[in-house]
């Protein structure tokens, strides 16, 4: 940022897990101030404390700041739109109700910083792993010309499900990835739940999350294509199929992955590539980009979920078991923390990128 200035930002769908961790995660930080926290009607005219008296669901105190603050009505664009220069979204809705919501305020000539799901497949709307494909920001001018605006816009963070293994295997590039088996296992909050609030969790295993398949699948594509014409045309390699369990974890997804490379690589190259790793926020020294991005544990037991995933405040990858397989090339493990890397602070990350890039300014 060339200014000292924080830029103001609103978090929509304040009350919820990702919401709070939003909260948390933007307590002091150096570029931006959370101005408005903002959910449904039914907390609107109450205080976030008061909201949350019973359901603040972090290990860290409430910000003091936070306490007092006033909860707005998401779905008032006009009025909270005239109070900051971005927001960030986490609102808990139907896509089609989200879609509209985040449109409403792109066309409001606020931009939307997201991490919901309503327009990861939309064509010039960029879904960005910032280490990985930054590029896609080119996209803006293009969706800013078909919404007819001149500041607003929507971005995207992608599904927290691939927020491991797509980072290892981007770090690999160069050896052709081409046929990619990856199961995860995914926490609880993920599903914005605690085992308190899903008893049936309780030493259990569920083999199955809605949608979330699909999304490892064919969200990937996406990140590793191409923009073409203010589109993306997704990547016809890596060919990925997935299978998403549902584990009683508090936070963090570990995947299970098996690959097969066109080239040749040794487990050497793969692990110097994997330490080696890094992308345009650790280069140009973001303030949430984690150094390293991907760490790699040599201990043949990790990277284990509960001392594992807060690797770089959270935001880091880690990556172990590294071996030769028998069906194909190699098979590993990754882990990352699925609602800070995940989820909220992939976002905010993205959102300083953007400041970076100059697709978000002080209005």
């Amino acid at each position: 940022m060339t200014t000292n200035k924080k830029l103001r930002v609103a978090v929509l769908g304040a009350t919820g897990m990702v919401g709070q961790r939003f909260v948390t995660l933007l307590d002091a930080h150096p570029w931006f101030e959370v101005a408005v926290v903002a959910a449904s009607k039914r907390s609107h005219g109450r205080t976030y404390a008061e909201v949350l008296r019973d359901r603040w669901l972090m290990s860290v105190p409430m910000p003091s700041w936070a306490a007092p603050m006033v909860v707005q009505d998401a779905s008032d664009v006009e009025g909270i739109a005239s109070e900051v220069d971005f927001v960030f979204c986490a609102v808990d809705m139907s896509k089609e109700a989200t879609a509209k919501l985040e449109d409403a305020y792109a066309l409001a000539e606020t931009p939307v910083v997201s991490n919901n799901s309503a327009h990861r497949l939309t064509p010039d709307v960029p879904m960005l792993i910032p280490e990985i494909n930054a590029h896609h920001l080119s996209l803006i001018p293009h969706q800013r010309q078909r919404l007819g605006v001149r500041r607003g816009f929507v971005a995207v963070k992608p599904n927290c499900s691939l927020q491991s293994y797509v980072p290892a295997l981007h770090a690999l590039w160069d050896f052709e990835p081409r046929l990619v088996a990856v199961s995860t296992y995914q926490a609880l909050s993920g599903a914005g739940k605690t085992i308190e609030t899903w008893p049936e969790m309780a030493d259990n295993v569920i083999p199955f999350i809605r949608g979330e398949e699909e999304k490892s699948e064919q969200e990937p594509s996406r990140i590793w294509g191409h923009v073409d014409q203010g589109v993306v045309v997704p990547s016809i390699h890596p060919l990925i199929t997935a299978q998403c369990v549902r584990v009683p974890v508090s936070h963090g997804h570990l995947a299970t992955v098996w690959v097969s490379f066109d080239q040749d690589p040794s487990t050497e190259d793969i692990v110097a590539r994997w330490q080696s790793f890094e992308g345009l926020p650790q280069r140009v020294g973001l303030p949430s980009a984690p150094k390293p991005f991907l760490t790699y544990m040599g201990d043949e037991a990790r990277p284990q979920t509960r001392i594992d995933r807060d690797v770089g405040a959270g935001m880091g990858v880690s990556v172990g078991r590294l071996r030769e397989d028998a069906v194909f090339d190699y098979r590993f493990v990754a882990l990352s923390n699925n609602t800070v890397r995940g989820a909220a602070g992939g976002a905010v990350l993205m959102a300083e990128l953007l400041v970076h890039e100059g697709y978000i300014e002080a209005r």
